[in-house]
């Protein structure tokens, strides 16, 4: 840092401090004139300012009551304007000493900009066309003791908007926008599932054994029982318990935790929803995908046509479905069809350039497959693909294709390059099934935290009959990034995981 940006960095400091104390003694001064805001727990609003600006003939000459935060402030002398904020639009203020009266009016000349008033006055057209209220009365229910940031630095480093998401909402009504419609996507979902009959339930978030997906748990200790559980990481095997028991349609929306990496498509915490459907299989499940994403763009966006980070995205199109296999020789070459070993796999994935180190040395064929798609494929799947069949060695959950039992009836959804949705036809063979967990365990005693655990009680469920069932998953977080041209997912999380600062 240069000696110039330190000095402009303490000066900065010193007038911050000089606010925060001329602030403090604005509200001591009020506390002593017994006209404390904090003790106000109620104000009376006649409308929304929305309502008066998307209605404005109806409001002319009108006398209204809204309230709200003050966003500017300009006096000049006998009449001042102010911006006026509440949680649907803003308003201009006009604000005159001779319609007040001296004492209010010198009494609104002490408020700050950030204080959050109650006002009172007539609907009126400024000359240069401005929709304004013609204030008479002007009530503060709470003082501001922190300046809003455009007053030094701006709201523009990132990583305070997310610690401080309270006044990003204040400062940037484009980021109160996303989550609107963010509230309106998750809405959408569930009107469209409860309209075809499917039912909301609950499973819990605290698993004596972290189940559904391979991924490494957050682990806490539950004191009465003196035993370790986990935040969840999927709530599939208790929602498939629920079709074991008679229910044919289910799902839930809501978070899952995953104590894993974090970058710009990543939190610890996230929001998914799982559905699943009794006698349906993983082509039901591509087809409702598909529909439901295109109902929610166009109910909430108005448009299947979307733009994304500078890409053209068209949702309204037939989506492409090819298998993994076959995308993996579209974009490389590479025809893994004719590879039956793992030998044969690893060679040919080193001929279209793909290296193996340690973690990777001792792969399957299937394991192979998988890295070749995700280092040749993914980024290329821009507009809406489904890729099917997945190698059965990363599918511990789904059946085996009959005319291919080393693959399954699997398909993950990718758009922009990145996958949005994972889905197949259930397993539903208890011996399969418990000889795939035993597989996952010895993976996991052999050093791999995200191999899943025996479930027991999982496989005794199977054992009284699960009817074939299509399964999927969708994340909620990317779809909103999607929806709202968000690059990161801290962007549609309303209070991201932060690393604390250092104090």
């Amino acid at each position: 840092m240069s000696e110039n940006n330190g000095q402009n960095t303490a000066a900065e400091e010193r007038e911050l401090n000089e606010v925060l104390k001329v602030r403090r003694e604005k509200l001591s001064a009020l506390r002593q004139d017994g006209e404390d805001p904090f003790t106000i727990t109620k104000f009376e609003r006649t409308n929304h300012i929305s309502d008066i600006r998307d209605n404005y003939a109806d409001y002319e000459g009108k006398v209204v009551t809204v309230a709200g935060r003050m966003m500017s402030k300009r006096v000049m002398g006998k009449m001042s304007f102010a911006d006026l904020r509440d949680g649907s639009d803003k308003i201009q203020l006009c604000v005159k000493r001779d319609e007040m009266g001296d004492a209010e009016y010198k009494k609104y000349k002490k408020f700050d900009i950030g204080d959050i008033l109650g006002v009172t006055g007539e609907v009126f057209t400024t000359q240069k066309g401005e929709i304004s209220i013609r204030t008479s009365k002007i009530v503060l229910l709470s003082k501001s003791l922190r300046p809003l940031p455009e007053k030094f630095h701006g709201l523009t480093n990132t990583d305070l908007r997310y610690r401080q998401r309270y006044v990003d909402l204040i400062m940037n009504p484009d980021v109160k926008r996303t989550f609107v419609l963010r509230s309106k996507i998750m809405t959408a979902i569930r009107n469209y599932l409860d309209s075809r009959d499917y039912m909301e339930v609950e499973t819990p978030i605290l698993n004596t054994i972290p189940g559904g997906a391979n991924a490494r748990p957050f682990v806490t200790h539950h004191n009465t029982l003196d035993i370790d559980m986990y935040l969840r990481i999927a709530p599939e095997l208790y929602l498939k318990r629920l079709i074991v028991g008679g229910f044919e349609k289910v799902y839930e929306m809501g978070r899952l935790f995953r104590n894993e990496g974090m970058d710009i498509k990543h939190n610890p915490e996230f929001t998914t929803i799982e559905l699943y459907q009794a006698y349906a299989d993983y082509v039901d499940m591509m087809n409702l995908t598909e529909d439901l994403i295109r109902y929610v763009a166009e109910t909430v966006i108005g448009s299947t046509k979307i733009s994304y980070q500078g890409i053209e995205v068209d949702l309204g199109q037939p989506w492409t479905r090819m298998t993994m296999i076959e995308s993996i020789k579209k974009f490389s070459g590479a025809d893994f069809a004719e590879t039956k070993t793992a030998e044969e796999a690893k060679a040919l994935a080193e001929s279209i350039g793909i290296d193996f180190d340690e973690d990777t040395e001792n792969l399957s064929r299937g394991e192979i497959i998988s890295l070749a798609f995700e280092e040749k494929v993914e980024e290329n799947l821009i507009q809406p693909t489904f890729i099917t069949e997945y190698p059965v060695e990363i599918s511990p959950l789904a059946k085996r294709m009959p005319s291919n039992p080393e693959f399954t009836e699997r398909f993950e959804v990718f758009i922009t390059g990145r996958e949005f949705g994972n889905a197949f036809s259930e397993l539903n063979d208890p011996i399969d099934q418990a000889e795939r967990f035993r597989k996952q365990v010895e993976k996991r005693e052999a050093g791999d935290e995200e191999a899943g655990m025996m479930d027991e009680d999982y496989v005794n469920a199977l054992e009284y009959g699960l009817p074939p069932t299509g399964g999927l998953g969708i994340g909620i977080d990317r779809l909103i990034m999607l929806l709202t041209d968000s690059y990161s997912i801290r962007d549609v999380l309303l209070f991201p995981t932060m690393k604390p600062l250092e104090k």
